[in-house]
């Protein structure tokens, strides 16, 4: 999630176990905490100017659950060891405000589609529940509510209430968005298994700020499918747009390390393309087509093949004052019939 939101939960998290006359402090204690994970972009960039590396490395160490309950427990030591003050007043409370301050940074990271090595160093692919967009009102406001309050009310016991409020509504919109996103899947899987695609690979994620709608792709022989889905206005089965891949020029650089590790990362949802003899990949899951946020030249071709070159990650331009007022609009409106079944025809050619 974003840093404001990630600050906010450590934040509240903190503030909602310390002691009651400790509330300021665990409100500034734990936005600090809440922030730390997201620092290990400053060591990764100080290492490597790679950006396939500063992609898949980020949210790696720093935010595994093995690592850091063992950085929330030496923050705890040293402070109760040297710092005499609070902690050592409800070393307890104080041990477990800490520790989920920390904790619930990745955790609420795995809600996003990006995704979470929250198993690191164990070599699995990252989590990516993707049921919450990067930046998302719904779940962010009732949080900075929540702070606000309770830094003005300090020890009294409207802040203790308006931070477990905060706090409940806030993880209801999670539970919420995974309800969403279980809607959206099943329908989903009936109008792609009409396609024969009822096996293929899958992904939904909601568009930005919301959880209305929703942007489901499918992997295909030839390249992918995607689809808009709004809980608001659509029903009946569900449209898709085809969209073509160099399947065959992403396979024969499959073997390079650049595409073998954005494999990894992205669960294989990536698109590839041939320009000027160099292979861009593309990661699928953040933007649309024909906007999207990682795109990353990887190789050259050569007689012999496809030759491995410094990844360089493109930067193409966004339209995103005009996608987000046609986003607003879908979320409200379903697609004309005409259009509906244009769309399907396209994909079916």
């Amino acid at each position: 999630m974003d840093s404001l939101t990630q600050i906010l939960l450590g934040a509240a998290v903190a503030a909602a176990i310390a002691p009651a006359r400790h509330r300021r402090a665990a409100l500034l204690a734990g936005a600090a905490l809440g922030t730390l994970p997201d620092l290990d972009s400053l060591p990764i960039m100080l290492a490597s100017d790679d950006p396939v590396t500063l992609m898949t490395v980020h949210r790696s160490f720093s935010h595994s659950l093995f690592v850091l309950p063992l950085v929330g427990w030496l923050v705890w030591w040293l402070f109760l060891r040297f710092g005499r003050g609070r902690v050592a007043e409800a070393p307890r409370r104080w041990f477990w405000a800490i520790q989920l301050a920390l904790v619930t940074h990745p955790l609420l990271d795995a809600f996003t589609v990006y995704g979470t090595q929250l198993w690191w160093p164990l070599p699995v692919p990252p989590t990516m529940w993707s049921s919450v967009f990067i930046i998302d009102p719904g779940y962010t406001l009732w949080l900075l509510v929540a702070c606000v309050v309770a830094w003005f009310a300090r020890g009294r016991i409207l802040a203790q209430r308006a931070l477990v409020v905060g706090l409940a509504l806030s993880s209801a919109y999670l539970g919420w968005s995974l309800v969403a996103k279980g809607m959206v899947d099943r329908e989903a899987q009936r109008s792609l298994a009409a396609m024969d695609l009822g096996d293929a690979p899958r992904f939904s994620v909601p568009m930005p700020f919301n959880t209305l709608l929703w942007r489901v792709v499918a992997m295909t022989p030839s390249g992918f499918v995607e689809g808009e889905r709004s809980l608001w206005a659509d029903r009946g089965r569900m449209e898709f747009r085809g969209y073509p891949s160099n399947t065959q020029a992403l396979a024969e650089a499959g073997h390079l390390p650049a595409v073998q590790r954005l494999a990894w990362f992205n669960h294989g949802f990536m698109k590839a393309r041939e320009r000027d003899g160099t292979l861009e990949v593309t990661d699928l899951r953040m933007g649309a087509e024909p906007d999207y946020s990682f795109v990353f030249q990887v190789a050259r071709r050569e007689a012999g093949g496809w030759r491995a070159m410094p990844p360089e990650q493109i930067r193409p331009p966004w339209e995103a004052r005009r996608r987000l007022g046609a986003m607003w609009q879908r979320i409200w409106h379903a697609p004309a019939a005409t259009a509906m079944q244009d769309q399907a025809a396209s994909v079916a050619d």
